[in-house]
């Protein structure tokens, strides 16, 4: 038999909570393939006196990010992410993506050799004016390790609780796409391997400035607005796709058709943080898309806002943010250049309505 590889998760929060629980349960039955032991790398706080990782490897619970859900207990918490990854062949990355850069330095020159990555980080990098790139990229760059992404329709929470979803892994090796696959897939969640990378990715990151822009008409109209939500959710659909095709040609529009694209679109558009916290800017006027960041998400970082600004910026030193008007419109209101109640007006003329 051949030997056995290790999983490690670098990341701790909501979604990398609900993620370790998925591969934990997954690994506790499987006897051949995988090790059983799944670590965690845990940024350590104090929750009452307790350490986030005893309280994580005590009482089997990350009582901050996922309270409520109980973690399989060969789910084991570290707080020291060379620790974590050490000796790793499958590397599950699942941070906000400010922190991606700033972790994967610690980890250089200390991965195992062959080993491979699967991000589950959506948002963009913006290194300088007129450029922007994928997170898998920065992950590949520093490490020298090939990185696929998992994007799908995934609530965190309903994810951890067995809820039936589908999402979507994307490798550019099909077959270390299948290997995290049998890692990660279970009765209820359903995974779908493609090769189609980049469009996975940017679907993943993308779609959370349109769940924002939905945020905002719930915010604006509430319920009896289905027909504008609807629009400016479609409108969103086909920003994303025009920026891939325009900004990172080759991909399939098939792969907007994967959980990874419409389907999260929608779900976020529905139940996510960034729907969530844009109804609430749009009806507090008064207040930062920060504060209500820190109000609301109990640790958690909303990551609409901050990739509508990566865009926005690589847009604007292009010339070309006219093309893009929702995602245009999304980021000046949330940095305050115009009012909520305005995102309309920006996309009646919208160039697919020419």
């Amino acid at each position: 038999m051949s030997e056995q590889k290790r999983v490690a998760i670098i990341g701790s929060g909501n979604w990398g909570s609900a993620i370790a629980a998925v591969i934990g349960g997954n690994l506790q039955k499987e006897q051949t393939k995988f090790h059983r032991e799944v670590r965690m790398w845990v940024f350590e706080e104090m929750i009452n006196g307790r350490k986030l990782t005893e309280i994580i490897n005590q009482d089997h619970e990350n009582v901050k990010y996922l309270p409520g859900q109980k973690l399989p207990e060969n789910v084991i918490a570290e707080p020291d992410i060379l620790k974590a990854a050490e000796d790793a062949d499958l590397l599950v990355f699942v941070l906000p993506h400010q922190f991606i850069a700033r972790s994967c330095k610690q980890l250089v020159g200390k991965v195992k050799s062959g080993a491979i990555a699967l991000s589950l980080v959506k948002g963009l990098n913006n290194p300088e004016p007129g450029k922007i790139g994928l997170i898998s990229d920065i992950i590949k760059e520093q490490l020298g390790v090939e990185v696929g992404v998992l994007m799908g329709a995934n609530i965190a929470n309903e994810v951890a609780a067995g809820s039936f979803c589908e999402t979507t892994i994307a490798f550019k090796n099909v077959e270390h796409g299948r290997l995290f696959r049998d890692a990660i897939q279970t009765e209820n969640f359903r995974v779908t391997v493609v090769n189609d990378v980049a469009n996975a990715e940017l679907s993943g990151a993308l779609k959370n400035i349109v769940a924002f822009a939905a945020g905002l008409i719930d915010g604006l109209y509430g319920e009896k607005a289905g027909n504008t939500k609807a629009a400016v959710i479609r409108l969103g659909i086909m920003e994303m796709i025009d920026f891939a095709e325009k900004f990172f040609p080759g991909g399939s529009r098939e792969t907007f058709l994967e959980s990874c694209g419409v389907a999260d679109v929608i779900t976020s558009s529905f139940g996510g943080r960034n729907r969530k916290c844009a109804e609430a800017f749009a009806k507090q006027p008064d207040k930062t898309v920060k504060q209500l960041q820190d109000e609301m998400l109990n640790g958690q970082l909303l990551q609409g806002p901050g990739t509508a600004e990566e865009v926005n910026h690589f847009l604007k030193a292009k010339g070309r943010e006219n093309e893009f008007p929702l995602f245009t419109t999304v980021h000046r209101i949330c940095v305050k250049e115009i009012p909520a109640k305005e995102l309309l007006d920006h996309l009646r003329n919208h160039p697919v309505h020419k």
